[in-house]
Order: structure tokens, then sequence, then C-alpha cells
């Protein structure tokens, strides 16, 4: 029986995704977990692997096009075998035919110096992201699709013809900023996802925070040894061990492992942990997935091959929705503090800073150890004060003992 390929959720909000490319074409023979395409998301391209094995019967939605989530784009079965009804084709026609019944009264019809607002025209997803960032009225573009939809191609030939004219207009903007010449930068997808899910976070979780000082100097003693035993074949770093005790931790008590879900709360069962990533086009939450299960070096290799995969531009599936928990790590920025927020819909996120050496008294004397602040953000709906002091102190356990992220 024939697979119905549908757009992936590929992060909380995900709402539609692009087309970029077909990395397989109609008669090709696809494996199950195979790559078959790759999805332009808000934030990312991500390769999307398909769902079963067989022939790709039928590519149903074009590169360059944009659906929503949960919308057929690929069929596949057997060589041969009967396409099942799509469903969704036969919309299209059904719509173009719509306005033609218009006219059917022509002293209504004259007046056209009032033109449909831009919500009212029919126009592809990709369409109207695009009109939105470049400024474009979409009543004012003239559709090329079935029945007079306008397409990606419609806007930019609209901008291209529209953009002598605009010239002065573009000009003279600047002097109603102000004194100051305040420009207007427009915000990339990305920054624009970023604004909207942190703002959500913040209205939807309440937040609070544990802090607590972390002595970090017999993990840092315990990742020299490892990293010269291991001698190039992979090199752990300070937060590949954060990531190893947050990991157990979390194991520990699970529900910082959760997502609100309203009445109830949605327990994962893996332990993938989320590492913010400032990339040069914005900011990524990469999940390492099964941490509990991998040694240091593994997760240390893991960490490396998803932020390679981001930096590149092609991502899989698991490595940008897969997390289930978070870790944001500024020590590199010389920062001492701060407070990350929680990425939906996660229960919590924990903020470390850099590692410094700093006076501390330990069996009443005073010594120099090596001191890294960390501070967990909770969502309140999920746990309490003393849960979420219990949890940030059973990390600081692991770190201060590390040879318990060894066995």
């Amino acid at each position: 029986m024939a697979t119905t390929v549908v757009m992936p959720q590929m992060g909380f909000d995900m709402q539609e995704g692009t087309i970029v490319r077909w990395l397989k074409a109609e008669g090709d023979q696809v494996s199950r977990g195979e790559p078959i395409a790759e999805i332009e998301t808000d934030k990312a391209i991500v390769e999307m692997e398909a769902y079963a094995s067989g022939t790709l019967l039928k590519t149903v939605v074009g590169e360059g096009e944009t659906v929503p989530v949960g919308q057929t784009i690929a069929v596949i079965g057997a060589p041969g075998e009967p396409l099942p009804d799509l469903g969704a084709a036969p919309s299209a026609p059904a719509e173009a035919e719509a306005p033609q019944e218009a006219p059917a009264a022509p002293a209504e019809a004259k007046p056209v110096e009032a033109p449909p607002a831009a919500e009212q025209v029919r126009a592809s997803p990709l369409a109207r992201r695009l009109a939105e960032e470049k400024g474009i009225d979409l009543s004012r573009v003239s559709g090329s699709g079935p029945g007079g939809r306008v397409t990606r191609d419609d806007v930019l030939a609209y901008e291209s013809q529209a953009a002598p004219a605009a010239a002065p207009a573009v000009e003279a903007a600047p002097v109603s900023a102000g004194a100051d010449d305040a420009e207007i930068v427009q915000l990339s997808r990305m920054r624009q996802t970023i604004a909207r899910r942190t703002a959500q976070s913040m209205q939807e979780a309440p937040h609070f925070y544990v802090t607590a000082d972390i002595d970090m100097t017999q993990a840092l003693s315990i990742r020299q040894q490892l990293n010269e035993k291991l001698a190039g074949e992979a090199r752990v770093s300070i937060n590949d061990m954060i990531i190893k005790a947050c990991a157990l931790a979390l194991v520990k008590y699970p529900a910082f492992n959760s997502s609100f879900q309203g009445d109830h709360l949605l327990m994962h069962k893996q332990v993938n942990v989320g590492v913010a990533a400032a990339l040069e086009q914005g900011l990524l939450v990469l999940s390492v997935g099964d941490c509990r299960d991998k040694s240091l070096a593994d997760i240390s290799k893991a960490s490396r091959e998803v932020v390679e995969r981001a930096q590149a531009g092609v991502l899989r599936e698991e490595d940008y929705s897969g997390g289930t928990f978070s870790i944001s790590n500024m020590g590199m920025f010389d920062v001492d503090a701060f407070s990350a927020i929680i990425y939906p819909p996660q229960a919590a996120v924990i903020a470390v800073g850099t590692v410094r050496k700093q006076p501390v008294v330990l069996d009443d004397q005073i010594t120099i150890a090596q001191v890294m602040k960390a501070t967990l953000s909770t969502d309140h709906r999920v746990a309490d004060g003393a849960q979420a002091a219990e949890f940030i102190v059973e990390v600081k356990r692991l770190l201060e003992n590390p040879v318990n992220l060894l066995v």
C-alpha cells in the first residue's frame, strides 16, 4: 500500500516548510530513513528522511514551494501502484472557479479603485512571506498561478518592475526618522523566529532561577588526562562534561526532562540535550541525542558533528527538533553568569559562564579553585524551587566529582 509523505513539523512552532531540493526523483528507489528532500524551516535547512521503503512514485510539491505542516508532499509505494487520493490536489481548480462568478453583476464590477486587502489575495505561503519581507502590497501583484494565485516569481517580478519608481521614496524616508539618522534594518527570518519564540516562552512559561557555584578544578584535571589518553581521536570540552552531568541528573530528576501539556506532563524517555549555538545567521538549539548512554568521547564527537552540519546548512530532523533539555554556554565570551530563556516546549535550561580562578574556603583554609557559575531556568508549572535546587546540586555534585562521568 502506498505511503503518503507529509510536510513534517521540524520544531515546536513550525507551521510551514519550503522544499529546497528533492534528493530523489520520481521513480527512484528509497529506503526508510534515507534523506529524500531538503526542507527550509524558519531557522535552517533540514534533511527530511523517508518514512518507508519503496519507489518514489510522485512528488506532489515542487522545489521552491511552501506548504503547511501536514500537507502531502510525496508518495512512496511499489512500482506501478495506483496513487492514493491526494485530497488537496483538486482544491486549486475549485477555488479558481469562484472569481469567474463575479462578472455576472456588471454594475458592481466597475469600481476598481479599491483593490482587495492583501489578506484576501490568493497567494502561496512563500509569496506571502516574501511580500511581507520586502514590504510589497500583495493586492497590487498580478498572479500567474491557478485562478490568479500570486506566486513567488510574481512577487519578484513586481519588485523588479517597481524598484525604479520606489527609489525616491526610499531616499526620503530617513527624513522622518529624526535627527539621529536612524536606520530601519529588516529582521531575517531566523531573527523573527527567535523573537517570536523567546517572547512566547517568557509570556507562557513562568520562569524562576536557581544559581550555584561549581568547583571545576577536578573536572579540568580529568579532562586534561582524558584528552591526553584519547590522543587526538576526540577532544572532550568542558561543555561535553556539562552535557554528561546534566544527562545523568535528568535521569534522576525526570521532571526536568519533560514538557508541560496543559493538564499533564509529557515525560520524555530519551535524554536529548540541546546546545545553544551562535551561528552567523542566528541562534540555533542543536540536539545531542541519547546523552545518558554516551561516553564523554561519544558526546564530544556527536556535538562536533551536529555543529558542523549546522555550519554547512544541512541538518537532520533530530538535530533540530529533538532536544528535551538545553544548555547555554557563554564561557567562551568571558561572561561570569547569566539567565537563559527556556526553549519551548522544554521545561528547563541551564546557563553556564566562564571558569575562573578564585579564592575559596576549603576545610577552613583559603585556597585557589577553578569556579564556574551555573544558573538553572525552570518552568514553574513543571517544578518548584526545592526540586530545581536538588537538580542543580546534583549537576554540581557530578562535576565536582567527575569520575562519575566516566562510569
